[in-house]
C-alpha cells in the first residue's frame, strides 16, 4: 500500500485485472454492509466517445448512517462522500486500486472530535475491503 499524503490518496496493487478487482471490491463492500451507489466504467465511456483509455473503473459506495454524521459535522464533507475506489491499469499492465485516505478527508474538511469514530470506521472498512479485493485469496463471509 502506498500513500501520497499531499494528495490524500492510498494506492494498492492488485493481483487481478481491473474488472475482476472491482467485482471483488464490490463483493467485499457489500459483505461489509455498504451500499453500492454506482459503478462507472471510464474505459467503456471513453470508447463510446471514440477515445482510448486503459481499463479504469470507479466504484462509489457508502453507508448513510456513517457518512451522514460526517456531513452533520461539516456539510462540505459531502463532496468526498460517498466513498470512491478507482481500479486502473498502468502502462505496464499492472492493476491498481486508489481511494481517498479518510484521515485526509477529515483534515480537508476540518472534521472535529465527534467525527473521529466515523472517520476511523470509514478508514478501517475501506482499507479492509481494498485488501480483500486486491489479495491473491478472497474470502466472502457466509459463502
Amino acid at each position: 500500500m502506498t500513500e501520497d499524503a499531499d494528495k490524500g490518496l492510498v494506492t494498492v496493487a492488485s493481483t487481478r485485472p481491473v474488472r475482476e478487482t472491482i467485482d471483488r471490491l464490490q463483493d467485499a463492500i457489500t459483505a461489509a454492509g455498504f451500499h453500492v451507489f454506482a459503478r462507472v466504467d471510464h474505459a467503456d465511456h471513453a470508447a463510446r466517445a471514440g477515445l482510448e483509455l486503459r481499463p479504469t473503473e470507479l466504484l462509489i459506495f457508502g453507508k448513510p448512517e456513517g457518512g451522514t454524521h460526517l456531513m452533520q459535522d461539516k456539510q462540505t464533507a459531502g463532496i468526498d462522500l460517498p466513498a470512491k475506489a478507482l481500479a486502473w491499469q498502468d502502462a505496464t499492465g499492472v492493476t491498481w486500486v486508489t481511494c481517498n485516505d479518510a484521515s485526509w478527508v477529515a483534515a480537508r474538511h476540518g472534521l472535529g472530535p465527534k467525527s473521529q469514530a466515523g472517520v476511523a470506521a470509514l478508514e478501517a472498512s475501506t482499507v479492509a475491503a481494498v485488501r480483500q479485493a486486491t489479495s491473491p485469496a478472497f474470502y466472502t463471509p457466509g459463502a
